[in-house]
């Protein structure tokens, strides 16, 4: 009875402490206000449990977004299951059924006191009762529930994990034959496969992956994330399972499942960690089934800002001239995956005010941006780039975004749209920017055409941006100066350069990209080399001479101030 009345005195407190935890969360951003009165209403319904744990429950918040709000309201710290020991301390024990119920776990142990992991830090009894049992104070640290459950099996259980957990719960029926298609869809929908396609989709947005890969192999089915641009390997399914979770993957985007001979593209709209994602899917036969790769699209945190990309206030203002035009071409160029795209649609956003109309073609439309007529390219119904430009200046428009110049059919009617007083924005795949010269060239377009409409052209890459608050700064070797040339952009004083330190952020010491690019802009020198039909190198030859800086030199200068590594400069460019 006593044990009750405990655990019943502290709900004022809870309540007022949920309150604070929302508050946190709205203040910072991570919950919506029409969110969160939508779950206000739902606990009024309900009549019975708490806001905070409901948040969670319905994806409104991530658990890690709880977590982090959670220790910042209490004022504790906030514990990753990696940090915790491999072995739990020998002299605490303490019930495994309470601790899975009350999500506590015991870490660590000294003379005087215990340290004690918990979901909930707020809630009093657990920490009374291991108290009482030990004998000694107790210091509570916040953990996230489903690590702290993983930590409870590590040290209690079989040393499963969760994914170990959910294979275990597989029906036999997984292994069998997958000529069956109908079977394959029921296996397909069932729960322990449905979480764990789940619980690989949530890992990889814990993880800021942007891509994941699920490839079948002969004996395993291998999941890789594309974390900052690098693909890093986690823990996988069984292969027994590769069929059902492939099919249910293709489920879920909508795709043929009786389909494996053929490429297939779909979508995925899903709520994950109280996040909107759009998961772009795309699947490919290979010599042991099907390989899928999920392209991972948050539209939510996606900011539209060019100080956020990495435009410096040096560069800004020569690209924001050259933007601002009122009509010819603008070209983004690099590599996929380099933020062409990002990059686009954040001068879409600053061109984008109520007395200008603005169409795109895409494919896919990855961002829906207010104010801006979108549409998606459809070839498999006729409708790619070159007819939907048709169509497009019909519509009297003033700037005009085509997703990528593929062919010269497609590239003369930008022209033509460029000739007759629209603003042109598009992008191409070169690996530098004097190389989108030569390669318009090389597709037929005329020269003459080609330099009385294209204004300029920016190239760019994504390096991994170091994690500010532990990157560890160091005086450069004098070879590295030299070999490296850094006198040029810092003339006088000590060079120093950085590299990246582990923090409890990322292990790797780097958090996010950022940009590194080189824009040239078409003056009359250039446009008479493009009259020549001049080379590449004499093209960037020329535009460095007018002050152009490469994306290898802008590297060089990020690394400098610390934004960045040389070595992760020298991963994605080369001298020239």
């Amino acid at each position: 009875m006593s044990a009750v009345m405990e655990s019943q005195q502290p709900a004022p407190a809870e309540e007022s402490l949920d309150e604070r935890i929302c508050e946190h969360l709205v203040a910072r951003g991570r919950l919506k206000e029409a969110d969160l009165a939508r779950a206000r209403r739902l606990l009024e319904e309900s009549g019975d449990g708490n806001l905070v744990p409901l948040l969670t429950r319905l994806g409104l918040v991530s658990e890690r977004e709880m977590g982090e709000s959670l220790a910042d309201v209490l004022g504790l710290p906030l514990l990753a299951a990696k940090d915790c020991p491999e072995t739990p301390p020998p002299n605490v024990q303490m019930s495994v059924r309470f601790l899975k119920q009350y999500h506590v776990v015991p870490i660590a142990e000294t003379e005087t006191g215990v340290t004690l992991l918990m979901a909930d830090p707020a809630e009093t009894y657990p920490l009374q009762a291991l108290a009482l049992a030990s004998g000694k104070s107790i210091e509570p640290k916040v953990g996230l529930p489903s690590e702290i459950d993983d930590l409870i099996e590590r040290y209690y259980g079989q040393g499963r994990s969760a994914m170990g957990t959910i294979v275990e719960n597989l029906s036999d029926e997984a292994t069998r034959s997958e000529d069956d298609i109908e079977h394959l869809r029921d296996l397909a929908s069932e729960a322990p496969v449905i979480r764990l396609v789940n619980l690989v989709i949530q890992r990889a947005v814990e993880q800021r992956a942007s891509d994941i890969h699920v490839e079948p192999f002969e004996n395993r089915l291998k999941v890789r994330y594309r974390v900052d641009g690098v693909l890093l390997e986690v823990e996988s399914p069984p292969a027994a399972s590769t069929a059902a979770v492939i099919s249910r993957i293709k489920i879920m985007a909508k795709l043929n499942i009786a389909e494996r001979r053929l490429p297939q593209d779909g979508r995925i709209m899903i709520r994950v960690q109280g996040k909107e994602l759009d998961l772009r899917v795309s699947t490919v036969p290979t010599s042991w089934g099907e390989s899928v790769v999920m392209r991972i699209l948050d539209r939510e945190s996606i900011v539209f800002d060019f100080h956020t990309l990495g435009f410096t206030d040096e560069f800004l203002p020569q690209f924001m001239k050259v933007l601002e035009l009122p009509h010819g071409i603008l070209l983004v160029t690099g590599p996929t995956g380099s933020g062409k795209t990002t990059t686009l649609y954040t001068a879409l956003s600053r061109l984008n005010t109520p007395d200008v109309k603005i169409i795109t073609v895409e494919d896919p439309v990855e961002y829906q941006i207010e104010g801006i007529n979108q549409i998606q390219a459809k070839p498999q119904i006729g409708l790619d780039f070159s007819h939907a430009l048709r169509s497009i200046v019909r519509q009297d428009p003033d700037i005009i975004m085509i997703g990528e110049m593929r062919d010269l059919e497609t590239a003369k009617i930008a022209i033509q749209s460029a000739l007759t007083g629209h603003l042109v924005l598009s992008t191409l795949h070169t690996n530098n920017a004097a190389g989108a010269v030569t390669r318009m060239l090389d597709m037929g377009v005329e020269d003459y055409l080609l330099t009385s409409t294209v204004n300029g052209v920016l190239a760019q890459r994504l390096v991994r941006r170091l994690e500010s608050t532990h990157a560890e700064r160091y005086d450069a070797l004098p070879e590295v100066v030299e070999e490296f040339g850094l006198r040029r952009y810092q003339p006088n004083g000590k060079i120093q350069l950085y590299k990246p330190v582990a923090s409890p952020l990322t292990s790797s010491g780097y958090l996010g990209r950022t940009t590194i690019m080189e824009f040239l802009v078409m003056s009359d020198p250039i446009r008479r080399l493009v009259m020549q039909h001049a080379d590449m190198g004499k093209i960037e030859e020329q535009a460095r001479s007018e002050g152009m800086r490469t994306m290898y030199e802008d590297g060089l200068v990020k690394s400098l101030a610390g934004t960045t590594t040389i070595e992760e400069v020298l991963r994605v460019t080369s001298e020239n």
